[in-house]
């Protein structure tokens, strides 16, 4: 038996660390109870598990896998789960930590948790990757519950992962479980609407953020790194929308036409080829100069960490959409700070998956399911309720947008610990 062991993380800084120091940043700001901030600072559990799979070669590899809550204050805890070749205990830690926040800012009744498995998917057949999660799903099997901890995909998992988490937990349980997972495909209790509505959320944000500065989407160029399920669909939406998408990429390849890409082409191919290497009408570039090219709005939906006190003075767009998890780091957002870019942050510019999830989840436990445009128009009242709330703080205390939307947030979770007090 192998053991599949982390290689070398992209991460440059400690991702829980920098959630924690966000945290205590905030607390100071508004003066949250120390005490308070001890609680909120820590992780409620975290769980790691080996997750050994026999390969279709014959050969047998563990796997290690984790899967982190943050906290429950507000209701159970939420969050994906991600496969990924740089998955660390840390990372899932700052992740959960992020998800308590998120569901806090947008309202809704739910802590925050995250999970994640250390592998490449992209390596792995599909039958590898069914038997890992079955396994890893067994493994965390009294961690997770429609009344306890709900899964959602993340980085590197998609619906038919989902699928194989719910078919192993009802199996365990004996009856279907539909709220035990969201995220999963429509024909086995998926919600209309949930696939595309990370990048919808994203959208609202700039929608709202662009006639705050009295601009108009139309007269705007947009650049977006990352073309996974966040990154494509918010180009599209952009591009729908009037916008000119100047350049799109994924984890090989960067395109770029200060003219304008063909998304949906772009769409097409990278469906058909697997990468946007090649696609005609535009040159290509590499990830790291996307973040750098004149436009007035960078999506960056990829990874974390990619806009760092290196590169921070070089980016040129005045509004930045985290469609990512904290793409940004804390030496970047002072320097984009001090440049007067406004950030649209993660808790905020990509929390329309939760909300969606969330509507799922509701849809699985009444066994009643809404029609999309009925979904999309809670998710439209929620994220723009949670922008305004955010952009009125944001005003008031002549702060940037992710102190603001930490303000709201945080204030939220504090409330709650205090009014349910510390048992025993």
């Amino acid at each position: 038996m192998t053991t599949v062991e982390a290689p070398e993380s992209h991460l440059r800084e400690n991702p829980f660390e920098i959630a924690r120091e966000q945290l205590r940043r905030v607390a100071d700001i508004f003066e949250i109870d120390q005490r308070l901030v001890n609680v909120l600072q820590e992780c409620k559990k975290a769980v790691v598990v080996s997750i050994p799979v026999t390969m279709d070669d014959g050969t047998i590899r563990a796997f290690e896998g984790y899967r982190v809550t943050h906290n429950i204050a507000r209701g159970p805890s939420k969050g994906g789960i991600r496969y990924h070749p740089d998955v660390t205990l840390d990372e899932v830690k700052a992740l959960s930590m992020w998800m308590t926040w998120k569901c806090a800012l947008m309202n809704i009744p739910f802590g925050g948790a995250k999970g994640g498995v250390v592998c490449d998917p992209k390596k792995l057949s599909r039958s590898e990757l069914e038997r890992m999660t079955r396994r890893f799903t067994t493994e965390i099997i009294n961690e997770i519950g429609p009344e306890k901890d709900i899964p959602a995909p993340d980085v590197g998992t998609d619906g038919s992962v989902m699928a194989w988490i719910f078919d192993t937990y009802s199996m365990n349980k004996g009856h279907s479980v539909l709220g035990v997972v969201t995220g999963k495909p429509l024909n086995v209790g998926g919600s209309l609407g949930r696939l595309e509505a990370t990048a919808r959320g994203s959208l609202y944000c700039i929608q709202e953020a662009v006639r705050k500065k009295e601009l108009q989407l139309q007269n705007l160029t947009v650049a977006v790194q990352g073309f996974g399920n966040v990154g494509s669909f918010l180009a599209k939406f952009l591009a729908e929308e009037g916008a000119t998408v100047i350049a799109v990429s994924d984890s090989s390849t960067g395109l770029h036409n200060p003219n304008g890409i063909d998304v949906a082409a772009a769409i097409a191919h990278k469906q058909e080829t697997g990468s946007l290497a090649g696609l005609k009408g535009a040159e290509e570039i590499t990830n790291e100069e996307l973040l750098l090219l004149d436009c007035d709005v960078l999506a960056p939906c990829a990874l974390e960490q990619v806009i760092t006190a290196d590169n921070a003075a070089q980016v040129k767009a005045q509004i930045i959409c985290e469609g990512a998890n904290g793409p940004i780091t804390p030496a970047g957002d002072e320097i984009l700070d001090d440049k007067g870019v406004l950030v649209l942050p993660d808790i905020l510019a990509n929390a329309g998956g939760v909300v969606v999830s969330y509507f799922e989840w509701v849809q699985g436990l009444q066994e009643y399911f809404w029609k999309e445009p009925e979904v999309n128009s809670k998710l439209r009242d929620i994220v723009t309720r949670a922008f305004n709330e955010t952009w009125h703080l944001y005003e008031q205390r002549q702060t940037n947008m992710r102190v603001a939307a930490y303000g709201v947030s945080v204030g939220r979770v504090a409330e709650a610990t205090v009014t349910r007090g510390l048992y025993p």
